[in-house]
């Protein structure tokens, strides 16, 4: 955000009342300390390896403590404690974001990531750690190292160098540094549309969609960044290049694991790696599926709007990724921090949190199942809203054509019951 667009904005700023701004004072966030729930999470990974260090027989299951997590504890608590619908007021939220409590949380994640990922690599090298072992221990860190990539999501939108820098430092165990690039200036702007990488498509599989995303995001990021070196009048081969910058970090990262730990290690960091960036496209594919934005008469795309993200309120997967799960008014308002996000009643909710719908994701049939029919109840019937797979559109459009009737009538007296008890 530049300065002239940010003092356009203050300038029409409301300013609170003496009454809102007694209720700001008295206000107090309610999971102030739960939040911490984030930065433990690379701690919780690092005790289980340290567990598994100390007796590697007996405590061989802590070697799979992150696909646990992700893929079991997670979802359960989810289930069982359920969702938070509820917003802090608006008049509270200038002490929130101000508040640099926060801010340090989001931050602590980075330092245990790194000696977790240290140890999972010197864990995993050694001669005597069985093969199913080294499986379980590479996707404990990737998990961990998955979610760190949401730190960096958190950290990137703000606008210092030094937060910037630290979004990178959180992307270099796993590669993905050029996601600092392309997430800002690429997603933010073509989200919920067909040119979108990181946008998936109804009836695209997630294994369609993530070579898309990847290679596209890549592509991406280059094309962005050297469009911006430009305008300063420099090449591609710049100091000042934030992409070089990322994968120096990542390769320093991997050079220095790969020295201290052997050669061994290489496969452990590769694959790691992989398994953490597939984690964050997992979650890329359930935030969008489907979603279009509309065109005006000029074939302009309308602006970013809480309908074009698909939300979740259940709370401990909310605690553990910073609130990504309220993406709605992240993408209406990037700047926005996650303790202040908010959830808004027209947005598309899923069945479940983010965790709870990463196993449906990898199975397609499942998948479809689940969302499919949510996405035509989302634009009532009109099957010409959607963002379609153009390889399956003709199909899909057959196949849902008399659900999508039924669904459209029922808008339809809705919305004439509406007039009837309005007038």
């Amino acid at each position: 955000m530049n300065a002239k667009t940010r003092d356009n904005l203050e300038s029409h700023k409301v300013m609170p009342t003496p009454e809102q701004t007694t209720e700001s004072h008295a206000w107090k966030d309610p999971k102030r300390y739960m939040w911490l729930l984030g930065p433990a999470l690379p701690g919780i990974g690092l005790a289980a390896l340290t567990g598994y260090a100390l007796a590697p027989k007996k405590l061989k299951a802590l070697a799979w403590t992150g696909p646990a997590l992700v893929h079991g504890i997670i979802p359960a608590l989810d289930r069982a404690i359920g969702e938070d619908k509820s917003n802090p007021p608006e008049s509270a939220v200038k002490t929130l974001e101000q508040d640099k409590y926060y801010d340090r949380i989001v931050k602590a994640f980075i330092p245990t990531q790194y000696v977790m990922t240290f140890m999972g690599a010197w864990l995993a090298s050694r001669k005597n750690t069985p093969l199913e072992d080294k499986i379980g221990l590479t996707l404990t860190v990737g998990a961990i190292n998955g979610v760190g990539i949401n730190t960096a999501h958190e950290l990137g939108h703000k606008s210092n160098r030094l937060n910037k820098l630290l979004a990178m430092a959180a992307l270099a165990p796993t590669g993905y540094t050029h996601f600092v690039v392309e997430h800002n200036f690429g997603h933010h702007k073509r989200v919920a549309t067909p040119e979108d990488p990181a946008s998936s498509r109804m009836g695209e599989s997630f294994w369609k969609f993530l070579p898309r995303t990847v290679l596209g995001g890549i592509k991406s990021s280059i094309k962005i960044e050297k469009a911006r070196l430009a305008r300063k009048g420099k090449g591609f081969w710049s100091l000042d290049n934030e992409l070089l910058q990322g994968w120096a970090m990542s390769a320093g990262f991997f050079g220095a694991t790969t020295l201290v730990c052997g050669p061994r290690a290489v496969p452990f960091l590769a694959a790691q790696a992989v398994y953490g960036a597939s984690l964050l496209e997992s979650v890329n594919y359930i935030e969008h599926y489907g979603l279009l934005r509309q065109k005006d008469e000029n074939g302009k795309y309308e602006r970013t709007k809480p309908e074009h993200s698909w939300n979740s309120n259940h709370v401990v997967t909310n605690l553990f990724l910073y609130q990504l799960q309220r993406h709605s008014d992240h993408h209406a308002h990037p700047q926005r921090s996650y303790q202040a996000l908010r959830h808004f009643e027209k947005a598309p909710q899923l069945p479940g949190g983010y965790a709870s719908m990463l196993l449906p994701a990898y199975l397609p049939q499942w998948w479809y199942e689940t969302m499919d029919k949510r996405v035509i109840d989302h634009y009532e019937g009109d099957l010409s809203k959607i963002n379609w797979d153009p390889d399956r559109r003709e199909e899909l459009m057959a196949k849902y054509a008399d659900y999508a009737a039924e669904v459209a009538a029922e808008a339809k007296a809705r919305r004439e019951s509406g007039k009837s008890a309005a007038a």
